[in-house]
């Protein structure tokens, strides 16, 4: 599932992160993506995509076991049998319990992708001299100035983004394929209702924490020319300093990128999830 949201979504993540961070070079979706080929060629679109891969694979795999385990812990706080189909609120609640687990893995990658996305603008802006073109020389970076809580720079806007952001995600995925199977089980649906449910569940994400991701981008990308200050510090910075609507710079790109990554992540994970039972089933 996390090389499915990867594989489609890329390029549009690399914008969006772009975007954030410097919001003043880009006038646009288009202005972006014209100006990144020129100045990079294709392979700028892809910068950062071993990191993200990594990211978004060991994400989703700590994020759906987890799934699992917090479906469990609401059925004991609201008392019902282990066997009994979770409402689309109480499916939300536990993909948001889940999302703090994933946290603590996504963090320091979604760090090392972040800043090769943004390297060619912090040399541009001028904040760095010489940029490290390749995952181990950035991890390296990390290490040698910050140590190994480096990779944590952004944490508490991670669980900020994440923890709302996936109650919405998995209310918004369920309440879809509540919708698709109208009375019959959701296990039954195909892959368009399952790619139109991932990808409203993705935009449900995006719309409800995007400001929170914008200052998690900049304090990931502008702590690697010295020290940032904290969620509520940038925060404060970039209202005042730049407007409210800087907090939706990429906004575009991101919403584009929700609804195609994310509808190919949920289409393949559950079909791979019924591949994976029926094997099961067959020992």
């Amino acid at each position: 599932g996390g090389t499915a949201c990867v594989v489609t979504g890329q390029p549009f993540d690399t914008a969006k992160v772009k975007m954030q961070t410097f919001p003043n070079m880009y006038k646009g979706l288009v202005d972006c993506f014209v100006k990144t080929y020129k100045q990079v060629g294709l392979r700028g679109f892809y910068k950062g995509t071993t990191p993200a891969l990594v990211a978004n694979i060991a994400e989703n795999s700590v994020l759906f076991m987890c799934y699992g385990f917090c479906q469990q812990i609401v059925r004991r706080i609201v008392g019902i049998d282990r066997k009994t189909k979770l409402s689309d609120l109480q499916n939300a609640a536990a993909g948001s319990f889940a999302s703090a687990f994933a946290t603590l893995v996504l963090c320091p990658t979604e760090l090392v992708k972040c800043r090769l996305q943004a390297m060619h603008e912090m040399q541009l802006s001028g904040k760095i001299t010489k940029g490290h073109n390749t995952v181990w020389s950035v991890v390296k970076g990390v290490i040698q100035k910050d140590g190994p809580l480096g990779f944590y720079r952004g944490l508490s806007s991670t669980l900020l983004r994440e923890v709302p952001g996936y109650f919405f995600f998995f209310g918004g995925y369920e309440l879809s394929r509540t919708f698709f199977a109208s009375g019959r089980s959701k296990d039954e649906l195909g892959p368009i209702p399952l790619l139109l449910s991932g990808g409203f569940g993705g935009s449900c994400l995006w719309i409800a924490v995007y400001p929170v991701d914008c200052i998690k981008s900049r304090i990931q990308v502008l702590s690697m020319a010295g020290k940032q200050a904290g969620f509520m510090g940038t925060f404060v910075t970039v209202v005042r300093t730049e407007g409210v609507l800087a907090l939706y710079s990429g906004l575009t790109p991101t919403m584009i990128r929700a609804f195609v990554a994310n509808g190919a992540l949920f289409l393949a994970y559950e079909y791979s999830r019924k591949l994976m039972m029926k094997q099961i089933d067959s020992y």
